[in-house]
């Protein structure tokens, strides 16, 4: 195998016109991301409605610790992406499968540290987290203790997720997430309505799908033709790239992270302000869920891009990656908007999927509102900082992920909690969208319009 080959003609990222490449890699990723999302709502459909309002509570304090798991691999996925697809653009396959084995290294430091971090820290912080309430800190504690033991399945098989995506083979990762993702349904459904296993049946029925997904990545890359071969596992070192993977990726990993932050203040906040913290809580749960449904098929165009823009920058074709980028942010712009106005119109009805209880309904209805008040820039600000990571300016990109959660939450939630009470803590979320937007702009000046060549950094 030569170190660099020429580019081939038939790579379809580079070749094929915009258009027909973004609809056949964003298609599949929003079934993907989509069958995620569905699964996390109707989950907690089953739990709120077969075991009750104390175990979809014990499923929100989880919420931070799933985010968690989501953000770290996100770490090793995103930046592995970013590096893997500009590589593969510019013909360079040797390097492509050293990011990929280093990729795989990183997966397992991050595993050893998660599991020896719960094993000494997560009893403890559920109590604190439960407000001594201890039959929630205990549900909790059941549904995580699956979750996090098996979570080196879930960071190698995001892994190979994102890798078989980068490498042109979204349609078929859409497949296997639509069918893993309906026996992850089904499981659960047995595990919580006929076995009676509450909510560790909800736990398990994930971690055999992972599983199960797992086995279909590695024997579609095991067969796949053009695909980087497992045997370069063996002869790559598995330390390789672990700073630029890392610096890459910590943008949108520490997105994912932010979110766990503001859901940790929001709680903090409900538990010092609420007068019926668990009912709150619970409806904050169904709210969460909503969400991320409603976020993964924005992340699933960003993704989209992130694998068109890199490899046609890596090919010196500035122009294609930009036409993907307007392309990418008027889609998800129309998706934010669709969700925007069925929150805002029908949040009772959607709220009252999650409990039988009206009070929980209409509370989820009510912290809908506020929060989607600007929810359709939402989209597009994504878009744009994906493509920022796909040219590898982690800078920029930190700018528009990390400014909003990080920053901009935590002090609004405890500002305006501790001035209008639990309303405030919903205000913040509008408030904190009409500063990122503004930040948009800034950052996003020039790039979207122009048809200048981007700049590119750190090309494997």
């Amino acid at each position: 195998m030569s170190v660099r080959h020429a580019v081939s003609q038939d790579n379809p990222f580079l070749t094929a016109p915009i258009g027909r490449l973004f609809l056949s890699n964003a298609l599949p990723m929003a079934v993907v991301m989509s069958m995620g999302g569905i699964l996390n709502v109707i989950d907690g459909v089953f739990v709120g409605r077969f075991i009750g309002a104390e175990a979809l509570a014990a499923v929100s304090l989880a919420f931070p610790a799933v985010m968690l798991m989501s953000a770290l691999a996100t770490l090793a996925g995103s930046g592995m992406s970013s590096l893997l697809a500009r590589s593969l653009g510019a013909g360079n396959r040797v390097a492509a499968a050293r990011v990929f084995a280093g990729a795989h290294g990183l997966v397992v430091m991050i595993s050893a540290v998660l599991l020896g971090l719960w094993a000494a820290f997560g009893r403890a912080m559920l109590i604190e987290m439960a407000a001594g309430n201890a039959q929630i800190a205990e549900t909790t504690w059941t549904y995580l203790s699956i979750l996090i033991w098996a979570a080196p399945v879930q960071l190698l098989l995001g892994l190979h997720a994102d890798a078989l995506r980068v490498e042109g083979r979204a349609g078929a990762m859409a497949a296997l997430s639509v069918l893993v993702n309906l026996l992850n349904i089904g499981a659960n459904w047995l595990g919580i309505v006929v076995l009676g296993f509450g909510i560790a049946g909800s736990a398990l029925g994930t971690v055999a799908a992972q599983v199960l997904g797992l086995a279909l990545a590695l024997g579609l890359r095991a067969k796949g033709r053009g695909l980087l071969p497992l045997g370069m596992l063996r002869q790559e070192s598995w330390a390789a790239n672990w700073r630029r993977i890392i610096t890459l990726g910590l943008p949108l990993c520490l997105s994912f992270l932010g979110i766990a932050l503001v859901a940790s203040m929001a709680m903090l906040a409900l538990r010092h302000h609420a007068a019926e913290y668990d009912r709150l809580i619970a409806a904050y749960g169904g709210v969460t869920r909503l969400l991320s449904l409603a976020f993964l098929p924005q992340l699933a165009i960003a993704l989209a891009l992130q694998g068109i823009a890199g490899q046609n920058a890596g090919a010196g074709r500035g122009d294609r990656a930009k036409a993907a980028l307007r392309l990418a942010m008027a889609a998800a712009c129309l998706w934010c908007g669709v969700v925007a106005l069925t929150g805002l119109l029908a949040g009772q009805v959607v709220g009252g999927l999650f409990s039988s209880d009206p009070q929980v309904a209409l509370a989820i209805a009510a912290i809908l509102q506020p929060m989607l008040a600007l929810y359709v820039f939402a989209g597009p600000i994504l878009v744009l900082a994906m493509y920022l990571q796909a040219l590898g300016q982690p800078a920029r990109t930190a700018a528009l992920t990390l400014v909003k959660p990080w920053l901009l939450m935590p002090m609004l939630i405890l500002g305006l909690s501790a001035a209008f009470g639990v309303k405030g803590i919903w205000l913040a979320f509008p408030m904190a969208d009409g500063v990122v937007l503004l930040i948009a702009l800034f950052v996003g000046r020039g790039i979207v319009l122009t048809r200048t060549a981007p700049r590119l950094e750190g090309v494997a």
